[in-house]
């Protein structure tokens, strides 16, 4: 089954759609997949030098915790956004706006958050505001970035097959 998405496709082998629920299914036919994606994207860096201020070190805290998920992460700007990827199907980013942090998760809908940081009503994303580098709860920030990560590698696992 070929899904298409934003210019994006994404091939489904049909056997491996047999061994998964519907709503497992459903979900994973909406990954969005990017054009490309980076061992290091140069622009991120030039990105980082634009948000400077504590607002700007807590968005590069927090991409760096994303980073450092796994050996398989690349990284690209999309958006405006310093973007988390497994290959190019993106999992997290991190924006700074003038009085907040947002880190957000692609497939946020789907993790599960006992601390209730994730805000948003989407169908899919999700984010976690900050207004200062010590706000919130860091480490169940810390969980639910590694939950994204492998919430995302199981599910193009399922969908390679």
């Amino acid at each position: 089954m070929l899904v298409l998405q934003q210019d994006c496709a994404v091939e489904l082998p049909t056997e491996s759609q047999d061994n998964i629920g519907d709503t497992e299914r459903s979900a994973m036919t909406q990954l969005f997949n990017l054009n490309t994606s980076f061992q290091h994207d140069p622009a991120i860096a030039v990105w980082s030098k634009r948000h400077a201020g504590e607002l700007g070190d807590c968005a590069r805290y927090w991409f760096a915790v994303m980073r450092q998920c796994g050996d398989d992460v690349r990284e690209v700007l999309h958006d405006g956004y310093p973007t988390v990827c497994i290959g190019k199907v993106p999992f997290a980013y991190v924006g700074v706006f003038k009085a907040h942090v947002n880190v957000g998760f692609f497939q946020g809908n789907a993790l599960d958050d006992p601390a209730g940081l994730l805000q948003g009503s989407g169908k899919y994303m999700r984010h976690v505001k900050l207004r200062n580098a010590g706000d919130g709860d860091a480490a169940a920030l810390h969980q639910l970035i590694d939950a994204a990560y492998h919430d995302m590698q199981r599910r193009l696992q399922h969908a390679s097959g």
